[in-house]
């Protein structure tokens, strides 16, 4: 099996739960997995919605967790003050670079514009070179359906390129995302 370097996926994802049980459902079967494959998770360091579900199904399985979180979102209703590690940096950007720094993947489960500003800045810096970590999305209900035409729109239309497109692979269920992610 190829394993993911280093060995933490970030999640993007909701801190709100959405309007499907599916969405919960699948944030903890993708920590639940991540643990069981031996991943750790970086994330926003929330305790609400999707991301406190994706973290406590990940600390359950035995696995580590850190948390990123900006200073003016660390209270006691938004910060998940049991994780494995939670770090406080000052701002928005500096919490997108850490996470960065110590994923060897990324993920994302549905959200809001959060978590589709994340997604994209991670697309962009792929399409740079900046790096070259897979990014998967989870298609939980088709929630993801309504990006693909666009990012299929972009392409066709001149704007991107084949190549490119396809950096953002769309998985189906939880096993398709960790092919994707192992490349196998």
């Amino acid at each position: 099996m190829t394993r993911i370097s280093p060995s933490r996926i970030a999640v993007y994802c909701g801190s709100r739960s959405g309007a499907q049980p599916a969405y919960l459902d699948a944030a903890r079967q993708l920590g639940a997995e991540m643990a069981n494959r031996g991943y750790g998770l970086v994330y926003g360091g929330g305790g609400i919605g999707l991301m406190g579900e994706v973290a406590n199904a990940v600390m359950a399985g035995g696995g580590d967790v850190l948390g990123v979180i900006p200073d003016f979102l660390e209270t006691d209703e938004v910060a998940h003050h049991g994780l494995t590690h939670l770090e406080v940096v000052s701002d928005m950007p500096a919490r997108k670079r850490r996470m960065i720094e110590e994923a060897g993947a990324f993920v994302a489960l549905p959200g809001g514009t959060g978590t589709l500003e994340e997604l994209f800045e991670v697309l962009s810096w792929r399409q740079l070179d900046l790096h070259a970590k897979p990014i998967v999305a989870l298609d939980v209900g088709g929630f993801w359906q309504p990006l693909v035409s666009l990012l299929d729109h972009v392409c066709s239309e001149g704007f991107t390129s084949p190549p490119q497109r396809e950096l953002l692979q769309v998985a189906s269920d939880v096993d398709e995302l960790f092919r994707f992610l192992e490349g196998s």
